[in-house]
């Protein structure tokens, strides 16, 4: 049985106790006839792992088994395919996101919503994720990324990248729909681009200067930095600009919440991308509040198309596969610009 090496969780802990261990680990190989083996480039590093590794989301049943790995935004190269696949060639290049698998069968997936099937496999919640060398796939769950894209580019693309698209959809754009970004980091720096696509005018919230300044190079109307002072902050977007239209939440914050669904106007809509207490909601003012999770490998393939045709920038740092402890910290302490990759 060949090995790869790989950065394997055995028991959830604070990062900074370097809870991944690098591991040699039996390589993956085909099971089934629709798998394409990959020799995975790069695997961004996002947020919602963080929670996964210290245990934070263990009410919630993440991670699900131990021991795992850890990675779920995946680009690589297919060096190796089953006897049925149709889809794909050696030597492709494609991306995997969160959603590793689906039933292909209850009405989600009948529905084209695959990402809510119950039974679905995630990405880096078993043993398969992208903190590592290799890893199959059957697939319906590979989407092709052009030749032309860099691997450390594409992978946040894969889970930041269609996170942020499914959540400006939701937030139904309109040209000049006034929408404020709470949270530019790996998701919501994109989520600035994609809303431009749409001719918004985008609003971004951060407590970060550095991430505002992103946010500012990236071209929206306006920037503030987020108070948790909420009758301060309100008062101050107030001023300036009046009530949102919309708005989008990615800081996992409940405070950030609560105040972005005061921050809109009556009868506006609230994009919630993230895992907190539901905050206090008043019915009498009409809003809507929806929630909002990745997306299909439709919606996936519509990213792809829409970064490569519009120059849509993704601000990523590369560090090294073993290195992955000291990424996470960072990333804990808002030390990352916005996307960190690992490459293998």
């Amino acid at each position: 049985m060949e090995k790869m090496r790989a950065m394997v969780l055995s028991e959830c802990a604070k990062i900074e106790t370097k809870p991944l261990k690098l591991t040699e680990i039996d390589r993956h190989e085909i099971q089934r006839s629709n798998e394409v083996l990959i020799k995975i480039e790069a695997c961004g590093v996002c947020h919602s792992q963080l929670h996964g590794i210290e245990g934070d989301w263990k009410n919630i049943g993440i991670p699900p088994i131990l021991p795992t790995v850890p990675g779920h935004e995946i680009v690589g190269k297919i060096i190796q395919i089953g006897d049925s696949v149709s889809k794909f060639k050696i030597g492709d290049r494609v991306g995997i996101t969160p959603l590793l698998e689906a039933c292909k069968e209850c009405q989600y997936c009948r529905e084209g919503k695959e990402y809510l099937c119950e039974s679905s496999t995630i990405t880096g919640e078993s043993f398969k994720g992208g903190y590592t060398e290799y890893i199959t796939v059957t697939e319906d769950f590979a989407t092709k990324v052009p030749e032309s894209m860099k691997p450390e580019y594409a992978a946040p693309l894969f889970c930041a990248g269609i996170t942020a698209y499914k959540a400006v959809k939701a937030v139904e754009p309109k040209s000049h729909k006034k929408i404020g970004i709470f949270g530019i980091g790996g998701v919501g720096h994109m989520a600035v681009q994609f809303a431009k696509v749409e001719n918004c005018d985008v609003i971004a919230f951060s407590r970060t200067q550095k991430h505002l300044d992103i946010a500012k190079k990236l071209g929206v109307i306006d920037t503030m930095v987020f108070s948790e002072d909420q009758e301060k902050f309100l008062g101050k977007l107030k001023e300036k600009h009046g009530m949102l239209d919309g708005a989008i939440v990615f800081a996992p914050s409940d405070i950030v919440t609560d105040t972005a669904i005061k921050s809109v106007k009556k009868g506006g809509l609230i994009v919630i991308a993230t895992v907190g207490k539901n905050p206090s909601f008043m019915a009498f003012e009409e809003k809507t509040i929806r929630g909002t999770l990745i997306g299909s490998t439709k919606d996936m393939e519509q990213v792809i198309k829409i970064c490569d045709e519009n120059n849509i920038e993704v601000i990523s740092q590369a560090f090294s596969l073993e290195s992955a402890n000291e990424v996470l910290k960072k990333l804990k302490n808002s030390e990352i610009e916005a996307r960190a990759v690992l490459i293998p």
